[in-house]
């Protein structure tokens, strides 16, 4: 997607016709949409449905076991993103589905025995395992009700190839992950991935509880990420440089026979100065996480109700994150950063005996990982709250001011991420909030810009 993306700018800036038109002649073609009938109705703006798909018969052996990319190859799709481009161009909506979701597969002919198979429960990502490109897509409009428009297709190569075309992708974690499976073992911090790294990361199913759901938020934090370095990097105004990284990129690509040069192009038009922020991205809401199904297994479950009501705001070409406005918030306040990962001492900068012990255990009670020792500030008393944090902890310190209505913030150079509170004489309490991402998914959509580090 990261790489349409950057077609598409380099088109819309106007020296790229003449690169774009060289680049359609290596991108292999398949066709997802023969003889489909009885598909769903168009809606407004373009539906692309993009999978990653279990590529490590085309890995050499150096590669494999340097990422850990042993065992046979599954001829399946380990990543699928139903993405929704405007109508006006200005928004790509990016949803996650679960590789293991619960599907009913429609009656079909097995690409590689020829056998007939009657509708059946299936995973999700078994469909591309019968029939290749086009049962993933007939599956995908049954199951969302959305008509796709194009296809697109990138294995474990074309990835790490697109990673490292672009320079590598900086990629921030607020805690440590490790995952022996994959190798993966990053501290607390700020990464610069290269393109086995990356596919690491984005492999990374034992980092934590959740699992592929877990996963799928680390994907859309890494395509916010590979987005931002693509439309920002500088290589799209240099003609040259973006035909040589282009090309590597779209080397292994497959693409429905419908998404050549003219549509890029046109698309290219009315995607000027389209960034980050441009983007959203969500994962389709899970009802039941291990859904037993006889003959199957675990599989995940939909929440049916609000999934119908996140595919009919694509089909009527709505931004999901408009769904999220605080007059429609219910409980506690959605923040950025998780409450239990970010670290908080707390002062009394007032003359009220206790107010800084109230402070803390109001805090810890709706999740801050507070000292639990507060402390009394020295100087002057304060009258308003005040939040000082390190500016790389930015998106941390709003966090915590979101639980503290009224707070001051101020950035303080060099503080590290220990975030200090110092309670006013305004203080009123301690406004509940959780974070959007839940051990379900990311039920609630955020914008790329947003996606990121802490």
């Amino acid at each position: 997607m990261a790489t349409t993306l950057s077609v598409l700018v380099l088109g819309a800036g106007g020296i790229g016709h003449a690169v774009v038109t060289s680049l359609d002649t290596g991108i292999t073609r398949v066709d997802p949409f023969k003889d489909m009938k009885n598909r769903p109705q168009a809606g407004h703006g373009m539906n692309l449905l993009v999978v990653g798909t279990d590529g490590r018969d085309k890995i050499t052996e150096e590669e494999r076991r340097a990422y850990r990319l042993g065992g046979e190859p599954c001829h399946c799709t380990d990543t699928v993103m139903l993405v929704h481009i405007s109508e006006d161009r200005d928004r790509a909506s990016v949803v996650s589905l679960p590789r293991d979701s619960y599907a009913e597969m429609p009656e079909h002919v097995d690409e590689n025995s020829g056998k007939r198979h009657q509708a059946h429960p299936v995973k999700l990502n078994a469909a591309y395992a019968e029939g290749g490109p086009g049962l993933t897509v007939r599956t995908v409009e049954n199951m969302t009700g959305v008509k796709i428009d194009h296809y697109l297709e990138v294995d474990f190569t074309s990835f790490m190839k697109t990673v490292d075309a672009v320079g590598g992708v900086q990629i921030c974690t607020a805690r440590p992950m490790k995952d022996a499976y994959t190798g993966l073992e990053l501290t607390a911090g700020t990464h610069e991935l290269t393109g086995g790294q990356a596919l690491q990361y984005v492999r990374s199913r034992h980092v934590d509880g959740a699992s592929d759901l877990g996963r799928m938020q680390r994907q859309q934090q890494f395509l916010a990420a590979l987005i931002d370095r693509t439309t920002t990097g500088g290589v799209l105004l240099n003609p040259v440089s973006f035909r040589e990284v282009a090309t590597t990129m779209l080397g292994s690509v497959r693409a429905d026979r419908g998404f050549g040069t003219e549509q890029m192009l046109a698309l290219a038009k009315g995607m000027r100065g389209f960034t980050p922020a441009s983007s959203e991205f969500v994962s389709v809401p899970v009802g039941d996480v291990s859904f037993q199904v006889k003959g199957i297994g675990s599989t995940v479950k939909w929440d049916a109700p609000k999934a119908q009501k996140l595919f009919q705001a694509l089909r009527e070409d709505r931004p999901l994150t408009s769904q999220n406005s605080p007059e429609a918030e219910t409980g506690p306040k959605v923040v950025d950063v998780a409450p239990d990962t970010i670290r908080v001492q707390v002062f009394n900068g007032t003359r009220i005996d206790g107010l800084g012990r109230k402070v803390d255990e109001a805090l810890r009670a709706t999740g801050f990982d507070t000292t639990r020792v507060p402390r009394t500030a020295d100087g002057p008393e304060r009258r308003r709250t005040l939040v000082e944090y390190d500016p790389g902890w930015d998106r941390s310190a709003k966090s915590l001011a979101a639980a503290l209505p009224g707070a001051e913030l101020r950035a303080v150079k060099g503080q590290g991420e220990m975030l200090r509170v110092t309670a006013g004489r305004d203080y009123r309490g301690v406004t509940a909030v959780r974070a959007a991402e839940t051990e379900t998914g990311r039920d609630e959509a955020v914008t790329g810009d947003r996606v990121g580090c802490p």
